[in-house]
């Protein structure tokens, strides 16, 4: 009979709590039956997973002074100072490189062809905080594009896309006038996978030479575009 009393008061305490805890009060009085929670399996183990991101394809970059051949170098810029070029610095040669070349003679004696062409990497690894190395160049270079296009004082300003230079580029063409000189201006921006290329080739007439053909000036610098992204993707050896 106690046993039968002590069951009889268990039953009417659970038949006055709410639904949802109903499952916490046990109907036997053995032992442990009432710890449903212990048994139980879990269906998570509580951790999130990060996100993932695919890997990034290129690891490293070229020494960008020898992004172009020397006869690119040579047909590009008549009678360059430096053929080797001049790198600039970089804390991560990994991540981001600049070279730049010129003509001897910047100030036009006698009536020359001044040309400046300059070049730069960057690359991106895969953070799954900030994205894909593809994504984080993909934004970059849609950055350098409407960078140049922004350019201040241009004119006759033009943009095209350039086929068969990494997954895509694209060249933008302006004319500005510097220092009572016409300039022809190039900048093409190129990328393939998680690296993007950018090139500036400008070149003007000075001391009473005549002005570059802008289309010239287009035609080389988009064939220099290809070595330079083929000097960035070809397989590391």
């Amino acid at each position: 009979m106690h046993r039968s009393a002590k069951r009889l008061a268990s039953l009417l305490t659970c038949a006055a709590v709410p639904v949802l805890l109903v499952a916490g009060c046990s109907g036997s009085d053995s032992a442990g039956s009432g710890d449903a929670s212990a048994s139980a399996p879990s269906s998570s183990s509580g951790k999130s997973s990060a996100p993932s991101v695919a890997p990034a394809k290129y690891k490293s970059l070229p020494n960008p002074c020898q992004a172009f051949s020397k006869g690119t170098i040579k047909k590009m810029l008549p009678k360059v100072k430096d053929a080797s070029g001049d790198r600039g610095t970089s804390s991560d040669n990994a991540a981001h490189g600049t070279c730049s070349w010129t003509s001897s003679d910047e100030n036009g004696v006698d009536g020359t062809q001044f040309r400046w062409l300059d070049i730069g990497y960057q690359r991106y690894d895969s953070d799954p905080g900030v994205g894909s190395g593809e994504q984080r160049a993909t934004d970059f270079y849609s950055k350098q594009v409407s960078e140049a296009k922004d350019t201040k004082g241009a004119k006759k300003l033009s943009a095209v896309k350039t086929s068969g230079t990494g997954d895509e580029a694209t060249a933008i063409t302006y004319d500005v006038k510097k220092e009572g000189n016409d300039f022809k201006n190039t900048t093409v921006v190129a990328r393939d996978s998680n690296i993007v290329v950018t090139i500036n080739y400008n070149g003007a007439g000075l001391a009473g030479a005549d002005a570059p053909k802008g289309a010239d000036l287009l035609k080389q610098v988009q064939a220099a575009a290809k070595e330079a992204v083929a000097s960035a993707t070809k397989p590391k050896g």
